[in-house]
């Protein structure tokens, strides 16, 4: 039997609980060892009949995929979360239900975040995307290169305007649309009563199989679930009430969170599941939106650093492993100085404070008479001068 994974925490906060646009934020769990890398892909057109090849199956290609940015693990094709230039982001989790666990190999749930970014402008259409595929080509196959880990997934899916929770089970689906307060799923199923869409065959399954009597209101968590509730479920919704309690909420209080240890959210070096990288984003339907980005293990001692897609934009090949490698070279010096250059880290967090209020300014005050140009370079200078510090 597969191992059981219990990681990764998403969390939206939307705009009127901030201090201006939407936040969201991702811790992706993994095992030690496995190394994140953070790439940009550009937008591109495909001619008709080109299919691409996802970690384990082959599926068609769209007409075009939008420029992305992503956190992936170095041997899969999928990402455990990212953005795309049209301001979508997503993040996945490993959720448990009375459905088995496919071991069959066919989309991983991190191929399905990449797909949805590639292929979408908005939340609404990234949920559909997710759930076309899901539907045509199924989730399943191992989740880690040790072939340990299988699981179904959710989702949280979100633009500048609303947030989509997505919880599957199997091939089925339900989905709930978040347009005020805030929102977090971890290892979980959180939809129960309120539904806005879901798969065709979710209560003709549940009554078939005697998961619910068709009587009364059907209650997807109920009925489906396999786990019950998540501590760090919980404890995520108690801090977002107590970060959001001044409707001021901000990028560095997502970074607060992300960093909290007596939570579990953030899973710390020298264990055996760690937060193997982390996502921060800032979403605006009418300015550029700014992601931020460690790449490196443990955010209570790694950097986020900011990334905003610009025409001509550029990252650090510091954060992608190169050919035939399973670290990058950010990934290696991170590792060393950990234990041994305390200061460095220490400075690095100034860094960062300084560097995400520029960024957040710059975003917060843009017109059409400022120069996205300046921005081209930000998240490639931010990485070198990491680099730089742990050299």
């Amino acid at each position: 039997m597969a191992a059981i994974p219990k990681g990764c925490d998403t969390f939206v906060v939307m705009p009127s609980l901030t201090s201006g646009g939407v936040v969201f934020g991702k811790n992706s769990d993994r095992p030690t060892g496995e190394v994140q890398e953070i790439v940009y892909y550009p937008e591109k057109t495909y001619s008709d009949g080109e299919s691409v090849k996802c970690t384990y199956i082959e599926i068609e290609q769209a007409a075009k995929t939008q420029a992305v940015i992503l956190s992936k693990p170095v041997w899969m094709w999928g990402a455990e979360m990212g953005a795309n230039g049209c301001g979508v982001v997503i993040g996945n989790e490993a959720v448990f239900t009375k459905l088995e666990d496919c071991e069959e190999k066919k989309l991983l749930g991190m191929d399905l975040v990449r797909l949805g970014l590639e292929r979408s402008c908005s939340a609404s259409e990234a949920l559909e995307v997710i759930t076309n595929l899901l539907e045509k080509h199924g989730q399943g196959g191992p989740c880690n290169e040790d072939n340990s880990m299988t699981y179904h997934n959710s989702f949280l899916i979100a633009d500048s305007v609303e947030a989509w929770v997505l919880e599957t089970a199997g091939s089925l689906w339900v989905a709930q649309r978040i347009t005020e307060g805030f929102c977090n799923i971890s290892n979980n199923l959180t939809i129960t009563t309120k539904i806005d869409k879901m798969s065709d065959a979710v209560k003709s399954y549940a009554t078939e199989n005697n998961l619910w009597n068709g009587e009364g209101e059907f209650n997807w968590a109920e009925t489906f679930s396999q786990t019950g509730s998540c501590d760090r479920q919980q404890s995520g919704h108690g801090l977002l009430e107590k970060y959001t309690s001044s409707s001021t909420f901000s990028v560095a209080d997502m970074f607060q969170i992300l960093r909290d240890q007596d939570s579990g959210i953030c899973m710390s070096l020298g264990s055996s599941t760690v937060t193997a990288s982390s996502q921060v984003s800032l979403l605006f339907a009418d300015r550029p939106c700014a992601h931020w980005f460690t790449g490196t293990p443990d955010p209570s001692v790694s950097v986020f650093k900011p990334f905003v897609f610009t025409p001509c934009v550029k990252i650090s090949h510091h954060t992608v492993a190169q050919e035939g490698e399973r670290e990058h070279s950010l990934y290696k010096l991170h590792n060393a100085a950990v234990s041994s250059k305390p200061s460095a880290l220490e400075q690095l967090r100034e860094m960062e404070s300084s560097c995400t209020e520029e960024t957040t300014t710059f975003i917060q005050n843009f017109t059409g008479d400022s120069v996205l140009s300046e921005l081209d370079e930000l998240f490639k200078d931010v990485v070198e001068t990491e680099v730089k510090f742990y050299k």
